[in-house]
């Protein structure tokens, strides 16, 4: 295929792009991406009673949340993307789980000991308004993208690597925790391979990660993508590090 061909192709990839929530089902088959060894949901329920205040930091559409399956009127959750926030608003807040935008995150929109249980799934957290919020006796669980996720991708499509802080790892987190008074419950971190079997499928979780691959574009980033495509040519898929780590912890 011409160098035309692919470009034209891969921009029609990149003009259907759409992600509603955190909903990765459009490149379903296209990619291979295992879930961390431990179950997050299982874990929290584990600890979750019926009768906990919840809350779920940036909840993206609520999918996981609701597969949590808390009692509605018990359950809160906040959103910053703006899409997301009115797609939370249609869905969430008929079903009685009160939804709250945010702007930053060192400023929630709750008062001092809201909460039983505060979960956060893949979002940017300011652990001192954890703190604030959560009750004495209360929970915090948390799963996050480790920094060396996507490592061989972002590679390939950015000029170095895209490293996160010293600060977003997890003994960091814990050893802050600890120090802050809080027990920690659980604490665990995986590594493993994710494929990608085409390359409108790269291009999705491009133009979905910002914060990996910031500034994507197929114009910008067609020679890099055609290398891509050589990979994927010859192996069959690109090959990428999945990063996912774990913290658990109560507040004593």
């Amino acid at each position: 295929m011409s160098d035309m061909e692919l470009m034209k192709k891969w921009k029609e990839e990149e003009t259907g792009f759409s992600l509603k929530g955190w909903d990765f089902s459009q490149i379903d088959g296209r990619w291979e991406c295992p879930n961390p060894p431990w179950d997050y949901k299982t874990l929290i329920k584990a600890y979750l009673r019926d009768g906990d205040i919840l809350l779920d930091m940036g909840t993206g559409g609520g999918e996981f949340l609701l597969t949590i399956n808390h009692p509605y009127k018990n359950t809160y959750a906040t959103e910053a993307y703006p899409p997301n926030f009115e797609l939370c608003k249609r869905e969430l807040s008929p079903l009685g789980i009160t939804v709250a935008r945010t702007f930053s995150d060192d400023r929630l929109p709750f008062d001092n000991d809201s909460f039983d249980f505060i979960t956060n799934r893949h979002e940017s957290f300011d652990l001192s308004e954890v703190d604030r919020t959560l009750k004495h006796g209360g929970y915090f669980f948390t799963q996050q993208v480790g920094g060396k996720n996507s490592y061989e991708l972002r590679l390939a499509l950015n000029d170095g690597v895209i490293m996160s802080g010293p600060d977003h790892e997890l003994e960091s987190y814990a050893n802050r925790l600890a120090r802050m008074g809080f027990q920690i419950l659980i604490k665990d971190e995986a590594k493993y391979t994710v494929k990608f079997f085409d390359m409108g499928a790269v291009i999705f979780y491009a133009k979905a990660c910002v914060w990996e691959i910031p500034d994507f574009s197929v114009e910008t980033h067609f020679d890099r993508l055609c290398k891509l495509q050589n990979e994927i040519d010859k192996n069959g898929f690109v090959q990428v590090t999945g990063h996912r780590f774990i913290l658990a912890a109560r507040k004593l």
